[in-house]
């Protein structure tokens, strides 16, 4: 059986995993680990922005591709 979570969920399951660990740490250390954290998500997020932006890429050159082959070319 597969199971499914809500975003929401494993956001707020992170966000407390996330105080427990740096509720024992000092000041500079939770401003370290939570710019790391901030660092590492708005990586990820890039990362998932360029894959869209390549697949998006991709497909208009496929459809160019398609138009060139089923369009007549207009020379004489």
């Amino acid at each position: 059986m597969q199971s499914f979570r809500s975003p929401s969920l494993s956001r707020a399951g992170g966000a407390i995993a996330l105080a427990l660990a740096i509720a024992p740490l000092g000041g500079c250390a939770v401003v370290s680990a939570v710019d790391t954290t901030a660092s590492v998500a708005i990586s990820a997020a890039g990362l998932a922005a360029d894959a869209a932006i390549g697949t998006v890429r991709l497909t208009g050159k496929a459809i160019g591709a398609a138009a060139d082959m089923a369009l007549p070319d207009g020379h004489d």
